[in-house]
């Protein structure tokens, strides 16, 4: 078990663990899908986007709306049809009301009795400006990608939350749900991390699938503040 006492900050990746992005993105997506003549399950909306994402954010820096126009573009290759400037909006037209997890605003409000709190993100300052009003809590440091110009899993924007929250790295928690984009470079930098395993499984969903080795697994972030003595 960690000891949770040893922690000063603890940072979190927003969507998929504080913002059900996999919703969000299945209710955003699969309507253009029917459109189109397609009928996937949300399974399938999700593998198409874990697909497509990577390979959306490779190469030189661009903004996350133009990242998500880049991932429909993606999607409509891979399934067969062309489209529309709304369909390669409706991410980032609908990603301000992507809900947050049932448990997210109680946790957060349990743990900032204790500890510093802080967003690293792979979003735009604007889009996130509009979740955080979902969330209802003053973050100490958030360091979004457009802050970064770069994608996690880039080392640069850990680098740049630990620079700015000016403490040593054994004292930052980081709490996430992707292998991909947070477990495997918080593993690489040393970082202890939480992994925020909602699926019950390997992962899957809407991230790609990778190996990272967390601290501490766990199925919400309501037994995460359960296990750190937190009401």
């Amino acid at each position: 078990m960690l000891d949770f006492d040893r922690f000063e900050a603890v940072s979190f990746d927003c969507y998929g663990t504080l913002i059900d992005w996999e919703t969000g993105i299945v209710d955003a997506v699969k309507p253009v899908l029917t459109a189109n003549g397609l009928t996937p399950n949300d399974a399938e909306v999700l593998k198409l986007y874990s697909e497509a994402e990577p390979a959306a954010q490779h190469g030189e820096y661009a903004e996350y709306r133009e990242v998500l126009r880049r991932v429909m573009r993606g999607i409509a290759a891979s399934v067969g049809f062309a489209p529309a400037q709304s369909d390669l909006d409706c991410l980032a037209t609908s990603l301000g009301a992507w809900p947050a997890f049932p448990d997210t605003v109680d946790a957060l409000n349990a743990l900032k009795t204790r500890y510093g709190l802080a967003i690293v993100s792979n979003i735009d300052d604007d889009l996130f400006e509009m979740t955080a009003q979902r969330l209802g809590i003053d973050f100490d440091e958030v360091v979004t990608a457009q802050q970064a110009q770069s994608y996690k899993p880039s080392h640069r924007n850990f680098e740049l939350l630990i620079e700015r929250l000016g403490i040593d790295r054994s004292r930052l928690l980081h709490v996430a749900e992707s292998m991909f984009h947070d477990v495997v470079p918080a593993n690489e930098l040393g970082l202890n991390v939480v992994w925020v395993n909602r699926h019950g499984d390997s992962g899957g969903g809407a991230t790609r699938p990778a190996d990272g080795k967390p601290d501490l697994v766990v199925p919400d972030l309501a037994t995460l503040a359960s296990l750190m003595g937190l009401p």
